[in-house]
């Protein structure tokens, strides 16, 4: 387990990081978003020991982080760092041997994992030949290829294009089912939402919001449900309580005053026909983040 305790970060008399404090809990994905300069990348940097912290402690598995914890982590930022004239497969095994992999497992390693990130076709050629999605693709394999029990990933899915996040999201996803600790942001909510297990809000230096992807659903969920009815659901419109949004036949959404109300509507359209669905509307991650960040 990968904890962040009151993390604090100053530059002179600007506090950038305040009382930062969450879990990044093995076996499961943990989504870091906020907006530009909400204090994602200078947590991370922090974590990393690229950054010096004023305040507050980072921990793994209850002992203080040191140097050498810190090896064994994968990082990758969101700036591109490859060598632009080296071949794929042989940056990869370099970097896989810097690690004290020896030349022979760090080539099959680089290799299934290129494989893996839809780079087979392109092991030799050179990074700069590369388009900036399979350079990200590239760039994710470098942070992965020494098998590190903590990934920490800065904007994973930039440039990536539809496909080719379903690709990257199926690695990360093994790996976390393999038990490691992956924290990612990303400025894609819908793919942050799709993918990640747990989730951390952060705006202006501050956690807004934190827990898992389910918990936090139902934290701030309104009492806003969905009908659908064989009969004509215009009869919510007259109906103590009942706030309607949307309308159209059989079908309404509407906000209700108290879950007696709901449970008043649900009565009223089964006593009107049949009841296809009624059920409460979750929001959505980019709703949540709207909210906390008011």
């Amino acid at each position: 387990m990968l904890t962040l305790s009151g993390i604090t970060k100053s530059y002179g008399e600007r506090r950038v990081l305040d009382d930062v404090s969450f879990d990044v809990a093995p076996g499961r994905l943990t989504g870091f978003v906020g907006g530009n300069g909400a204090g994602k990348t200078t947590t991370m940097r922090i974590v990393l020991g690229l950054l010096a912290l004023d305040g507050g402690e980072v921990t793994l598995n209850g002992a203080r982080l040191d140097a050498a914890d810190r090896r064994g982590f994968g990082y990758m930022p969101e700036e591109r760092g490859l060598y632009p004239k080296m071949r794929v497969l042989e940056h990869i095994v370099y970097l896989a041997r810097l690690h004290g992999i020896s030349k022979e497992n760090a080539t099959t390693r680089a290799t299934e994992l290129l494989e893996q990130l839809g780079l087979g076709e392109r092991l030799n050629d050179n990074i700069e030949a590369l388009s900036l999605g399979n350079q990200q693709r590239a760039q994710i394999a470098a942070a992965l290829v020494h098998d590190p029990e903590v990934l920490i990933l800065d904007e994973p899915f930039s440039g990536l294009d539809p496909l080719a996040v379903d690709v990257v999201a199926a690695v990360l996803q093994a790996r976390a089912a393999a038990g490691v600790s992956v924290l990612f942001s990303s400025h894609q909510l819908d793919v942050v939402e799709r993918l990640c297990d747990d989730l951390v809000i952060i705006a202006g230096g501050t956690i807004r919001a934190n827990g898992s992807r389910d918990e936090l659903r139902a934290r701030h969920a309104s009492r806003r449900f969905e009908l659908i009815s064989s009969a004509d659901t215009g009869w919510l419109r007259d109906e103590p309580g009942v706030d309607v949004v949307q309308f159209d036949g059989g079908y309404a959404v509407f906000d209700a005053a108290d879950d007696q109300v709901a449970q008043r509507v649900l009565r009223g359209a089964l006593e009107r026909g049949e009841v296809a669905a009624f059920a409460p509307q979750r929001p959505s991650l980019a709703q949540i983040f709207k909210e906390v960040i008011q």
